[in-house]
């Protein structure tokens, strides 16, 4: 319980302190004709019968993505066989490391491994993240740790395609008015990053209510 009070506190913290052309806004939603989910989102959790989408545009290097992770874990234990958990990406332009981790990630969700690099990407943040210097080596040091078929794995990191994908959730991201991670969403609503465990806790409350 602890662990998870400090990493929202961390988390809040890291939003006020960013700067204002990273901080997620309020934007005009209505109108728009990109998707929050599509088909091919990942899903964290996808209970047969759910209640509410939790959709998540995150960047694997953002600091305050990485204070909330513990908290959507902890969400996802508590909530999982109701709400479907979503994750996207939308790596920030001043994160050299943030579109190298969304190719690993997506690389391994061609072998259906999308959640275990989530996973490590997240859990190992600190060892990688703010750095100038290419972790793609890491990354592939990730996949050879979980078992993947590395030629696979290669190819699929070099293949345009694979950026495309990160690049299609990018655009959904930004024509919803996404500029900044981590933003969150019930289904095609956006909210305010909870600034508590208990917070976050009592929003879904009131939706499956």
């Amino acid at each position: 319980m602890l662990a998870t009070v400090a990493a929202l506190a961390a988390a809040f913290a890291v939003l006020l302190a960013l700067s204002p052309d990273d901080r997620p806004k309020t934007a005009d939603w209505s109108g728009s004709s990109s998707a929050v989910v599509r088909e091919d989102s990942h899903r964290l959790s996808d209970p047969a019968d759910s209640e509410l989408t939790l959709v998540e545009f995150l960047d694997f290097e953002c600091e305050a993505c990485g204070a909330y992770y513990p908290v959507v874990e902890r969400l996802r234990e508590e909530y999982g066989d109701r709400v479907t958990f979503v994750a996207r990406y939308f790596p920030m332009p001043g994160h050299h490391n943030g579109e190298t981790a969304a190719l690993a990630a997506e690389a391994a969700a061609q072998q259906g491994r999308f959640e275990d690099m989530y996973n490590r990407l997240f859990t190992t943040q600190a060892a990688w993240g703010e750095s100038r210097d290419s972790h793609a080596a890491t990354f592939r040091g990730f996949a050879e740790d979980l078992g993947l078929d590395m030629a696979a794995y290669d190819a699929a990191v070099a293949d345009p395609a694979t950026a495309e994908r990160i690049q299609a959730d990018i655009r959904d991201g930004l024509a919803l008015g996404v500029q900044g991670t981590p933003t969150f969403f019930f289904d095609d609503r956006p909210i305010s990053p909870p600034a508590s465990y208990e917070q976050f806790v009592a929003l879904i409350e009131d939706e499956l209510s």
